[in-house]
């Protein structure tokens, strides 16, 4: 038994170091033991970049199945999971014998995603159509891989702006479908704030879990850590570029200075993605007079946008977030898809790298994004700076995932005893 254990081990450390695991200080050789025995799959929806299917990679999931309807995630997603069969499609389209066909019909565990929910609409509820609203379609795409496999748990995530949506009718909608979908479960929800779970950004969002009924388990979620990790400590080991500078492929100019940035080394012996965007010097002039934080509207008469064709008059419209310079000594604000261009860097005077994005959203260095760094508005697909601040920060996930994961091992240990 020990020498099949041991084989199993280095099995699972070469495929940990090649592939998809990363975080070896996150998880003990006890646990990784554990996982040979008790291996849980996944299937991801509206995956992304693959944010959330890291997550839980790294609590012992393994993807059986991902999709997303933009290509340029599905790149990055197939860079970073390659063992993981990827269908870039509107979901709407893809049927179960499309996903049976490359998981030989295997059941997953726990059905994982975060379908856009910012349009949904009860407007025809008392007509009995809600679920043909074409602002609910994505929602109830999801809901039907739950009625296709009855999996042991589910777990969405969304905006937690879900819960005052029509005065909370649509969170009970919500929780009601989940409720008798598939062969029914225990719903609950809460708001998470991904600081909390060693994220370095107090991004906050709505995590649904549901338990199947008959596993006799309730939905859980992850205590909050004791520690804080702060922009400093995400990013100050980064090579120091300019605005205009950098490289797709650089080498670190320093050893890692803390916990944090030794995780996100892990496996990687080079930088990606940190490559500046390049600035005006005017802009340059503007970055420097906005102290930590403070944004664009605190230096509005010197530095304010000016109107175009007319660049000596100040432009009528005004955007809050633009240009806030965020503090070095603190998580940073909501890592959004816009984040390009919403925040200047602590310390030098030029926006924010999609690698310190990254760091920022807790995705180790060895996780490449592919696609456009930016885009333009004619340009199809995501830009890797979208890619990212749409991602579910890894760290969130992985304590997401491990409390699920321990909650039906220890019913499950129950249950033999």
């Amino acid at each position: 038994m020990c020498v099949i254990v041991l084989l199993e081990y280095h099995f699972f450390i070469y495929q940990y170091k090649q592939i998809d695991f990363i975080y070896t200080k996150l998880i003990s050789f006890s646990t990784i033991i554990k996982f040979q025995f008790i291996n849980m799959t996944s299937i991801d929806l509206f995956s992304g970049c693959g944010g959330m299917t890291l997550g839980f990679k790294m609590a012992g999931f393994n993807s059986i199945f991902a999709s997303d309807v933009d290509e340029n995630a599905g790149k990055t997603f197939i860079r970073n999971f390659p063992n993981t069969p990827f269908k870039v499609a509107d979901i709407c389209q893809i049927t179960k014998e499309d996903v049976d066909e490359v998981t030989d019909g295997i059941i997953p565990d726990v059905i994982i995603g975060g379908p856009p929910c910012q349009g949904f609409s009860l407007a025809n509820k008392r007509r009995g159509s809600i679920k043909d609203d074409p602002r609910n379609r994505l929602f109830y795409q999801f809901v039907k891989f739950i009625n296709w496999y009855s999996p042991k748990s589910f777990v969405m995530e969304n905006v937690k702006g879900l819960l005052s949506m029509q005065n909370g009718e649509v969170i009970k909608t919500i929780v009601e479908e989940f409720t008798n979908a598939g062969a029914g479960y225990n719903v609950d929800y809460r708001i998470l704030r991904a600081s909390d779970y060693g994220v370095p950004q107090v991004r906050e969002r709505v995590i649904i879990i549901g338990m199947r009924k008959d596993i006799n388990i309730l939905p859980d979620f992850p205590k909050p850590l004791n520690s804080i990790v702060t922009v400093d400590d995400a990013i100050s080991d980064l090579p120091i570029i300019y605005a205009g500078g950098g490289s797709e492929i650089q080498d670190y100019a320093t050893e890692p200075q803390n916990d944090y940035q030794k995780q996100m080394r892990l496996y990687s012996d080079k930088v990606y993605n940190h490559i500046a965007m390049k600035h005006t010097k005017r802009l340059i002039e503007r970055f420097k007079a906005i102290k930590p934080g403070q944004g664009l509207l605190d230096v509005w008469d010197t530095h304010g946008a000016v109107k175009r064709g007319a660049p000596t008059e100040k432009s009528n419209i005004k955007f809050h977030q633009n240009n806030q310079r965020v503090y070095g000594n603190k998580p940073a604000p909501t890592i959004a898809a816009s984040f390009q261009s919403n925040f200047i860097h602590p310390h030098l005077d030029r926006n924010f790298t999609a690698r310190e994005g990254a760091r920022l959203q807790s995705f180790p260095d060895n996780f490449i994004f592919e696609g456009m760094r930016t885009k333009m508005s004619w340009e199809k697909g995501l830009s890797q700076y979208q890619q990212i601040g749409n991602a579910v920060p890894p760290l969130l996930a992985y304590h997401i995932a491990k409390k699920l994961k321990d909650s039906i091992e220890n019913e499950r240990n129950y249950q033999n005893t």
